[in-house]
Formats: C-alpha cells, structure tokens, sequence
C-alpha cells in the first residue's frame, strides 16, 4: 500500500453537509453507542473505521470522540460528511486488504451485517483489521426478541426483514448462532453484549410494547427486550473485557 494511496485516504474528505446528516437507524442508537456502550470499554482513541458509513453520521461523532475516522460504503451519493471516505464492497470476500489488516483500534458497523451476504465473512474481515487490543462494535436488528418469536410464530416470518421493512436485510443474525458458530470461526469473542433500547421497544409497537415486556418475563435468553442488539467484540486471542475468563459482560 503507497504512501500516496494513506495520504487519499485520510487526508480526502467529502463536502460539507448542507443539511443534518441522516441517521438509517433506529433512533437513538448513536446517542446510545457513545454515551452508554463506548464509554464501557477501554481502546486507544487511534485509528477507527465506519463500515456501512451512510451519510457520515456516525463517523463525524466518532471523530468528535477522539478517533481518526475513515468511513468506508458502497454508496458514494448518501455520503455527505467532511471525513475521510473510501467506496468498497463490504460483500468483498477480503475488503480487509484494501483497508489496512490489523490497521484499527476501533471498527463499527451499525445495522450493516444483515444487509451483507456472507456474515461470517464479513466478520472475518473485522477480525483482520482490529489491531490486537482493537475493539468492535456492531448492530444488527433483534430477531431473538420477544415480539420477533411471536410473529414467527403466528406467520412464519422474521420481524424487521422483508414486508414493510427494508429489502436489503437478507442475512438475520441470531443469538445462538453468533455466539457458537460465527465468532469462534471468524477469530472473534464476544466481550459485550447490550439492547436498545435496553427495556423495551421502539419500532412498530406503540400500543402493544408493554404486553412484550410482560411475556419476556415468562421466555428464556438474553436478548428478549430491544429491537437492535449491539455486539462488542475482540480478536479472540486478545479478548480480555468481562473477566479473565473473557465472558462477556451483558445488560
């Protein structure tokens, strides 16, 4: 990697934002990843990348945070924050080369997992550009919830993929498999794992969320309230939040 490809991709940033850039998430979950989740785990504030950047949104409060941000997605017209930004396919079997291997003390991906096609892939990828105390933070919609089991129950289809939802979720991400299949495979562990939000619901259920709270009283997991989890994760030989033992700490 050249010296003049470093200098465009820290140095380049894109126009100012006319007007306040677009959070494609739920709300609130930003507000919460910096002021309740980030704060929880020690990292160096070095280098970070925003895979799925969006709009910027995100990469502009990293960078207020202390990080050097590059933000990194496929669609170059969303994008409107003056940060560093790189396009590149995050379907890419090794979008890791083209970033920088072991290159970051922070990596996040917010609701971006389950639009990709290969999540195990996908995590590998994050494994390879953590530095060795590198931490990452990802979001994907919560299809272990309370009022997720009920509509598959009642019809036989996940809750925030296909229907009214966005097209582009293809790849649900569930608890049990994440954490016994996935990270061990892509040299990840879990050190983290929190909801938003943390008691209930935001999406779709304004009259019937207390009726959900009150039946995950009576169902096992853990993650029965909110509608996104949020992920921290480390590179598996270097996990260490949560106890010696690297279990991870959970809300």
């Amino acid at each position: 990697m050249t010296n003049e490809m470093n200098s465009q991709r820290w140095d380049q940033a894109g126009p100012p934002p006319a007007v306040p850039l677009e959070e494609r998430t739920i709300g609130g979950l930003h507000d919460f990843l910096l002021s309740s989740v980030l704060p929880r785990y020690a990292m160096r504030k070095g280098r970070a990348v925003d895979l799925g950047a969006g709009s910027g949104a995100l990469a502009v409060r990293l960078r207020a945070f202390g990080f050097a941000v590059l933000a990194v997605d496929t669609n170059t017209e969303r994008f409107r924050a003056d940060v560093a930004f790189q396009r590149l396919d995050l379907n890419q079997l090794d979008f890791a080369s083209a970033l920088g291997e072991a290159r970051f003390d922070f990596v996040s991906a917010v609701e971006v997992i389950e639009h990709v096609e290969n999540p195990i892939g996908f995590l590998r990828n994050v494994s390879r550009l953590l530095q060795p105390d590198g931490v990452a933070v990802i979001t994907t919609p919560n299809v272990d919830s309370a009022p997720a089991r009920v509509k598959f129950l009642l019809r036989g289809k996940l809750r925030f993929l296909g229907d009214a939802c966005d097209d582009t979720h293809i790849s649900p991400i569930f608890w049990d498999l994440l954490t016994r299949q996935c990270l061990p495979r892509a040299e990840l562990q879990l050190v983290g794992h929190h909801l938003y939000p943390p008691n209930g619901y935001k999406v779709n259920l304004p009259r019937s969320a207390w009726a959900f709270r009150i039946l995950a009283r009576f169902l096992s997991g853990p993650a029965l309230l909110g509608d996104s989890h949020v992920f921290v994760l480390k590179r598996r030989n270097t996990a260490r939040e949560g106890g010696d033992d690297g279990n991870a700490a959970h809300d």
